[in-house]
């Protein structure tokens, strides 16, 4: 599952690179408002508040394969994005159900196929998308979405080898000479790569996901796995732990994340920013983080 290759859409559409930093102007400054979609389409009728709670139920889309997040085990849906879609949809007195979908080439593309019109092949809307990287100039350009409902943040991490680090954590220089796990074309690759004029390159160990990147760990086959810290804290064993060192010239290495919602259903809107807030509040997000052995990093709200 390569989800966490999405943030570099949102990298980019923020005008940001991987290193160097952070421009600190206007966000939604150079964007021209897109039009809004002004009919209707049949894939969105039964999606406001009042119909959802006609019929009982509202619909998730969650990633598919991507643990710890969301998954499907004995054909139940599992995972941490699971939980808080439930939890969302119980404050709304409705059941939870769910859509799992494949990333596509980018953000843009998954918002389109999956909130506000469809895939034009055998696609689906769905009432709510879960695990959406927030970004202000990004929420400026896709005028259809209404991103709210921040309920966590991620970060990249290091997960390593305590044998072969037993006195001091591993840094990204290590990996000069060092063998490091990532998940092809993401943002830790990308970083890794360029990092002191790309001196690393050899020493980098591409996986189609980060579960078979940590597996590489697990078994020895490198000595050290970077990517964000929720998946590498899943595929933690008893011989390898994890920390998070500061990482020069990263401009994006932690970031929001919430839920996207068709801008046509604002009331939708609030009232699922609402539950998360309360959960947020109460610690029940907390809760279900620490249930699937993750820390809960809290969102900047």
């Amino acid at each position: 599952m390569r989800a966490p290759a999405l943030i570099l859409s949102v990298i980019a559409a923020a005008g940001l690179a991987l290193s160097g930093p952070v421009r600190a102007a206007d966000p939604c400054a150079d964007y021209v408002p897109q039009p809004r979609p002004q009919n209707v389409g049949p894939l969105e009728v039964g999606q406001d508040m009042d119909a959802l709670i006609e019929q009982g139920h509202m619909a998730f889309a969650v990633y598919e394969d991507f643990p710890p997040y969301s998954w499907e085990q004995a054909g139940k849906p599992r995972g941490v994005d699971i939980e808080i879609a439930r939890l969302i949809a119980e404050d709304l007195g409705v059941e939870a159900r769910f859509n799992f979908v494949s990333a596509d080439e980018n953000l843009d593309a998954d918002l389109r196929n999956n909130i506000w019109r469809g895939a034009i092949v055998g696609g689906r809307v769905s009432n709510v998308m879960m695990r959406i990287p927030y970004d202000s100039a990004f929420k400026c350009r896709v005028e259809q979405v209404v991103f709210t409902g921040q309920y966590a943040a991620e970060s990249i991490a290091i997960a390593y080898d305590m044998a072969a680090y037993p006195d001091e954590k591993p840094v990204p220089a290590y990996f000069r000479f060092d063998s490091v796990a990532v998940e092809n074309d993401s943002i830790s690759d990308f970083y890794l790569s360029g990092f002191a004029g790309g001196q690393m390159a050899g020493n980098i160990r591409r996986f189609p996901d980060m579960a078979q990147a940590m597996a590489a760990l697990d078994a020895g086959e490198v000595k050290a796995a970077m990517g964000p810290r929720g998946q590498l804290e899943y595929g933690l064993s008893e011989q390898t732990a994890l920390h998070q060192p500061p990482l020069a010239g990263f401009a994006v290495s932690r970031w929001t994340l919430g839920v996207a919602i068709n801008f046509r259903f604002r009331p939708l809107a609030y009232a699922v920013d609402d539950a998360v807030r309360y959960a947020l509040e109460d610690g029940r997000i907390a809760a279900i983080y620490a249930r699937h052995g993750l820390t809960h990093q809290p969102p900047e709200r």
